[in-house]
């Protein structure tokens, strides 16, 4: 156990500031991570643990306002930790901290404020300081996004598609198919003017043919010679130009749906 700063540790110590945990197996991850965060004002107190069992030790002692956490340790992994803290009376905002791009759509589901990808950039974990101190601030409530009802042919009949059933939209030149877990169905619609419609509602273009729903994303693999995302069994490519976008938008909290 290793107390970085035992002079600030502890939350509420200065009220400008936020007091974290971090935790990496990884020594010199370690390092660089704190004198990071050294280096910005709004961080106080900082608590070290190389471990997963290190990291439940020192959050038995000393309350944490925000916590970075490397994904892959031994014994407990930030995953544990996470799920673990989420039993807070207080829980403290979740960062996580990782070379494994993959584990971005479970992190989310810890309701974790960001996702840093190894190496760590200053820029970008000052941004996730940023999310912590408004989060605090501001407590986000999920924006209920009503749904929408769109009109299909099949045959002789219509039917009627609603826009959460859609897992993801494939363009057909100027029409676009719209595709469910029961099946998909052309409309006369770009997928150009779906995706400006149906940003709000957590749909993200990530190929000038395919917009996909956030919330069907199972796994991302947004590295390598093919980029892509999983919805269910089927596999998405994700274009080059598109994998920053893509990468912020699944970082982003996700929306309530009506």
């Amino acid at each position: 156990m290793t107390a970085a700063d035992e002079s600030g540790a502890g939350a509420g110590a200065d009220a400008g500031t936020i007091d974290v945990l971090i935790a990496d197996d990884e020594r010199p991850v370690l390092d660089e991570l704190e004198q990071l965060l050294r280096r910005d004002a709004r961080i106080g107190g900082i608590w070290r643990a190389s471990s997963g069992s290190e990291a439940v030790r020192l959050l038995a002692e000393h309350q944490v306002d925000a916590a970075f956490l490397d994904i892959h340790m031994p014994g407990l992994s930030g995953f544990d930790l996470a799920r673990a803290m989420s039993r807070f009376t207080q829980p403290p905002a979740i960062v996580f901290v990782t070379a494994d791009e993959a584990g971005a759509v479970e992190a989310f589901d810890f309701a974790a404020v960001d996702f840093i990808l190894k190496p760590i950039r200053r820029e970008r974990l000052h941004r996730a300081i940023g999310r912590i101190i408004a989060g605090r601030e501001t407590p986000e409530q999920p924006e209920t996004i009503p749904d929408e009802s769109i009109p299909v042919r099949v045959g002789h009949i219509t039917r009627v598609v609603h826009r959460n059933d859609v897992r993801w939209v494939q363009a057909e030149g100027d029409y676009s198919r719209l595709v469910t877990e029961t099946g998909s169905h052309l409309i006369r619609e770009s997928i150009s003017d779906l995706e400006l419609r149906w940003a709000e509602a957590g749909f993200i273009r990530v190929h000038r043919s395919y917009l996909v729903d956030r919330n069907a994303i199972s796994t991302i693999r947004l590295t390598g010679t093919h980029p892509s995302v999983s919805v269910g069994q089927e596999e998405i490519p994700v274009s080059r130009r598109s994998i920053a976008a893509v990468r912020e938008a699944i970082l982003q909290p996700r929306e309530g749906r009506a």
